[in-house]
């Protein structure tokens, strides 16, 4: 028989080493408007009771500042130690706004000490800058990004920003695209962080077959050339999801229907066995929409979010898929099309200074297309990079990314969801869908790594408890 302490301590360690589940979240609400607390408070209360549904209490975030201000912390931040959110904390890297970033940081540490300290699961040093600081990224219009030694350079000032605080012994990310990830140029990034933040939405893939019964196999290449190159490191699911309404995107086609399918093929399989953050709870008004509910308060889902399917249905899309997604090659991700052309509603950011972060569609992978990019306030947005990193014949010579995130070049792109940070919104035409030119990375050759963690034997709350068990036993 066991031990009570030692089944108690058996379930620590499974709870311990559960993967986080939650959505990402702006500054801004759906429409527009700077959120407060009281609305993050909302949006997190309404995520954790979602009817059909559990366990999704973290939240992303974009920027470490309150829309309105210039180095505010995020109001966010009480909400979530009110609510018991965890937080996958954001820097916006991009437009030169970093020290305000940095700024509210440590004033959020100074101010809520270690109660904000153990819910932070990360911190991730900018998002899909490497995607914007390449050809296709200024083609795309969307904005400014940074060069890998820049991005590196911040991210050594986190770390020291941190030191010695409660936040002390968070881990350090970078979110982008897979094209941005295995271009050997912005290797020195991968370097210096501890895991990598992968944005991805098949349904901006419009330059192969990227109707829904392809959208797993897609998904999951784009995965697999990312966790090629991570050096070992977990790849964290930052961005992802299918629009229930909007544009057809080559074939790609929004509903709620496929946005079910999606639910279940991609996402049902990863809640609970990776981080990941899901793109997104609500952004009413954006097309496309990829709202999970109509409002940031109601708990009832647009579809049903019950994964009892998941794993027939999900087999039978991997099964389908296949052939459309084996021989992508490098650059197989989109450059875009479509979503250039689709417009976002949300309101972008810049007005305080603060960053901002990717809206409507998130920022992405193989496509995706309408991200928010913000500005700083006073600053010009420029096309993307000075010194693009890849050739106009389409080899990589510094960043490859994917398309995804097209935030306007007015600074924040895409707004469904109000993911920018406040201030005053460009609601940008998304730009970007697709990956990044063709170009990428010969790490598009190596071979689906899966999703077992560096973390965890096989990433799964089930074999962390079995292990703890097993030491209870020999004990």
């Amino acid at each position: 028989m066991f031990s009570k302490q030692a089944i108690a301590l058996a379930f620590s360690v499974a709870a311990a080493q559960a993967a986080h589940q939650g959505f990402n979240y702006g500054s801004t609400l759906p429409g527009g408007g700077v959120a407060y607390e009281a609305d993050f408070k909302t949006q997190f209360q309404t995520a954790k009771n979602l009817v059909g549904t559990s366990g999704f209490t973290s939240a992303r975030l974009y920027t470490m500042i309150q829309g309105g201000t210039t180095n505010a912390p995020i109001q966010a931040i009480p909400a979530a130690i009110a609510e018991e959110t965890s937080l996958l904390l954001g820097l916006w890297a991009s437009g030169g706004n970093i020290d305000n970033e940095i700024a509210a940081l440590k004033s959020a540490i100074s101010t809520y000490g270690d109660a904000f300290g153990k819910l932070v699961v990360g911190i991730s040093v900018g998002s899909e800058d490497l995607y914007r600081n390449s050809v296709t990224g200024a083609k795309n219009n969307a904005g400014i990004g940074l060069n890998p030694d820049v991005l590196v350079d911040y991210i050594k000032k986190v770390k020291a920003a941190i030191a010695g605080t409660p936040l002390s012994g968070a881990s350090i990310g970078h979110v982008d695209t897979w094209d941005a990830w295995t271009n050997g140029t912005n290797a020195a990034v991968i370097n210096e962080i501890d895991w990598l933040g992968f944005d991805g939405y098949p349904y901006f893939q419009t330059t192969m077959a990227n109707g829904i019964d392809q959208g797993k196999a897609l998904f999951d290449d784009a995965v697999a050339k990312t966790k090629s190159v991570a050096q070992g490191k977990e790849v964290w699911i930052t961005e992802t999801g299918w629009p229930v309404s909007g544009p057809t995107e080559n074939e790609a086609v929004a509903s709620l229907a496929n946005a079910k399918q999606y639910w279940d093929q991609v996402g049902c399989p990863l809640f609970g066995e990776t981080n990941t953050w899901w793109y997104i709870l609500a952004d009413a008004g954006a097309s496309p929409s990829f709202g999970i509910s109509s409002s940031i308060s109601n708990t009832q889902p647009l579809f049903d979010l019950s994964c009892k399917s998941s794993s027939s249905s999900s087999s039978s899309a991997a099964s389908s898929a296949t052939n459309s997604a084996v021989n992508l090659g490098a650059g197989h991700s989109t450059a875009t099309s479509a979503a250039a052309s689709s417009t976002s509603t949300g309101s972008g950011s810049g007005s305080s200074g603060s960053g901002s972060g990717s809206s409507d569609s998130g920022s992405s992978m193989g496509g995706h297309s309408t991200t928010m990019v913000s500005v700083p306030a006073g600053q010009t947005p420029t096309s993307a990079s000075s010194t693009p990193l890849i050739s106009s014949a389409g080899t990589p010579s510094s960043s490859a990314a994917m398309g995804s995130s097209g935030a306007s070049t007015t600074g924040s792109a895409s707004g469904s969801s109000g993911a920018g940070t406040s201030g005053t919104s460009a609601s940008g035409s998304s730009s970007g869908s697709g990956s990044a030119a063709g170009s990428s990375s010969s790490a598009s050759s190596s071979p689906y790594v899966g999703f077992n963690s560096a973390a965890r034997s096989s990433g799964s709350a089930f074999s962390a408890l079995a292990a703890a068990l097993v030491l209870a036993i020999a004990l």
